[in-house]
């Protein structure tokens, strides 16, 4: 899929047209996220930081290569979802950075031109390119800035991203148009999510993930390099020990 942005100037609807507009829709045929039972799942995803202290210490050998990592947050996320992911990894030695635009609230040209600036100024600070580390949505940021910038980018890691198949195999589709005025199917930025970045490539998927569809996140061969299955929810890929061990064997491998 290919989108591009509109032409100034083209009549466009209003905001809360748009928005109004996008909700009378009827679901597409494809619209078919993971089951509801996974959906309901996903709630104990907020009990993970309650149950933790009484747990034992999540502990990560520590880095014969450290990396300068940056951690993109999902949809509607803010960065601090990712703070115990961060502080995992900077105690195995890596440098972790945050992705800089606060909440994830969709694409936008502007908020990718910032977001390839921060990368040249810590690509220049370290240097050292950079390890991307999307979770969902923050995983198409990660896939294009890789592809606008493979100069840049040592490798790019998501975590249930939906970047294959049919845009609507999730579950959070409506709420992400109402947010970003758009449809899934035409962002305003000109990208083809399921092309390969000309980078090593690694697809974390889930069978428990109640958001985005497995097929959507795995992907094909030839769309990612290699699919890591993991056992976490969608929420959980952001503080589940285990996928912050499988981010931090990724970041060993190279």
């Amino acid at each position: 899929m290919t989108a591009k942005l509109a032409l100034p100037g083209s009549a466009e609807p209003g905001p809360i047209a748009r928005r109004v507009e996008l909700l009378r829709q009827p679901p597409p045929a494809e619209a078919r996220g993971p089951a509801r039972k996974l959906l309901l799942g996903e709630l104990s995803a907020w009990f993970e930081p309650m149950r933790r202290p009484f747990g034992p210490k999540l502990a990560l050998p520590h880095t014969a290569h450290p990396r300068v990592v940056m951690l993109l947050p999902g949809f509607g996320t803010h960065p601090l979802r990712m703070r115990y992911m961060a502080r995992c990894l900077e105690r195995a030695g890596h440098k972790v950075k945050r992705w800089g635009l606060g909440f994830n609230l969709g694409p936008t040209e502007q908020n990718f031109a910032l977001l390839e600036e921060r990368v040249r100024q810590i690509r220049a600070r370290y240097g050292q390119n950079v390890v991307l580390v999307g979770w969902s949505l923050g995983g198409i940021f990660a896939r294009e800035l890789a592809k606008r910038h493979p100069d840049l980018i040592a490798k790019v890691v998501t975590m249930g991203t939906p970047f294959s198949g049919a845009p609507y195999a999730n579950n959070a589709w409506p709420i992400y148009q109402l947010v970003t005025g758009h449809s899934v199917e035409q962002p305003p930025i000109e990208a083809e999510l399921a092309a390969k970045p000309p980078v090593e490539t690694v697809a974390m998927w889930s069978p428990r993930d109640g958001i985005v569809s497995p097929r959507s996140s795995c992907g094909l061969p030839g769309e990612r390099d290699r699919a890591v299955a993991l056992r976490c929810t969608h929420l959980g890929f952001a503080n589940s020990p285990e996928a912050i061990r499988a981010v931090a064997d990724e970041l060993e491998r190279g």
